[in-house]
């Protein structure tokens, strides 16, 4: 049977809207003396990840814990927090062609919703972005308390919604995502690049 189509799009951040410069860690690392991709490392370790990302401690609790971590490499604890405030300080960047196509759906008609695991941080991003204006809702994993792709993230997202979850199109770059929306009963569609907005364009017929 084939599905209803979609009357809301639900929409992942990082690897999606925002991209980021991997030349940016480079360059604080190697300004530092780090080995390459130590930062992203440490900072994505679950360990440490898991608990921002579900509000249990702030996004600067989290990089506290990543210049901790750090220290031993670096061998001073000032130097490895000067390494990742240099880096931090970098917030990415917003891919225009798929900002457009938000847009686009925005005004014809259709819902969308922002739907990320983030920090506490994400309004202040969003405001720098100045991508404040650009949702209907923002679902943050961090505030609700659960992460993708938990079930129950996409059943508060499909609320946030105020949309069934089988009239619900979800696009995220990683896979685990993708699975997790779609056992949750919502279309899922596997992020791959800007050339992937003709197709979804289509699915929600604008």
């Amino acid at each position: 049977m084939a599905r209803e189509r979609a009357t809301a799009l639900l929409v992942d951040f990082d690897g999606v809207v925002r991209r980021w410069d991997p030349a940016v860690a480079a360059g604080v690392e190697r300004d530092y003396g780090l080995s390459t991709g130590v930062l992203g490392e440490i900072a994505m370790s679950w360990g440490l990840l898991q608990p921002v990302l579900t509000g249990r401690v702030s996004h600067a609790e989290w990089m506290s814990s990543v210049a901790d971590a750090l220290t031993p490499s670096v061998g001073d604890p000032g130097q490895a927090r000067a390494a990742v405030q240099e880096w931090q300080r970098y917030r990415g960047e917003v891919d225009p062609e798929v900002l457009a196509f938000i847009r686009e759906v925005r005004a014809a008609g259709i819902r969308v919703a922002l739907g990320t695991n983030a920090t506490d941080l994400l309004d202040a991003d969003l405001a720098a972005l100045d991508l404040t204006d650009e949702w209907d809702v923002v679902v943050n994993s961090s505030v609700i308390g659960v992460h993708k792709p938990a079930p129950e993230y996409f059943q508060a997202a499909c609320a946030a919604l105020e949309t069934s979850p089988g009239r619900v199109l979800f696009v995220d770059d990683e896979d685990r995502a993708v699975s997790g929306a779609r056992a949750a009963g919502l279309s899922a569609y596997r992020w791959n690049g800007p050339a992937d907005l003709r197709y979804l364009r289509a699915a929600l017929a604008v």
